[in-house]
C-alpha cells in the first residue's frame, strides 16, 4: 500500500510540474528596421536561453524562401528589406516557431 501512495503521489507531482516545463521555454523574436534598408530580428527564449543557430527564414506572400539564414552569436539575424510583401520566420523545431509580418515591423 505504502508503495502505490509513494507511486500515486509522485505521478500527481509530475502532472502538476510538467506544464511549468512546457511554458519554461518559449520562444521570443522582435525584428525593427535599422533605417538603412535593412532589418534586424532579435530572439532568445523565455527561460533566457540563446537563440544563437535558429533558423530564420524571410518569405514571400506564396511562401518562397527570399532570404535563409541562421541567428547568429549574439541572437541576432539582419537581411536587407524586401521589396515586396514578407513575413519573417523564426523556427526553433516545432512548437517554437513565430512568424512576423513585414507590415508589423517598425520602420
Amino acid at each position: 500500500m505504502r508503495i502505490r501512495k509513494t507511486l500515486i503521489t509522485g505521478v500527481l507531482a509530475t502532472s502538476l510540474l510538467l506544464p511549468a516545463v512546457a511554458f519554461a521555454h518559449t520562444p521570443m523574436c522582435s525584428c525593427f528596421s535599422l533605417g538603412d534598408g535593412t532589418i534586424t530580428c532579435e530572439g532568445g527564449f523565455s527561460d533566457g536561453s540563446s537563440a544563437s543557430g535558429t533558423v530564420m527564414r524571410v518569405k514571400d506572400k506564396k511562401g518562397n524562401v527570399l532570404v535563409k539564414g541562421k541567428m547568429d552569436e549574439f541572437s541576432e539575424f539582419t537581411f536587407e528589406k524586401p521589396d515586396q510583401p514578407f513575413v519573417v520566420e523564426f523556427d526553433a523545431g516545432s512548437g517554437h516557431k513565430i512568424e512576423i509580418k513585414g507590415k508589423d515591423i517598425a520602420e
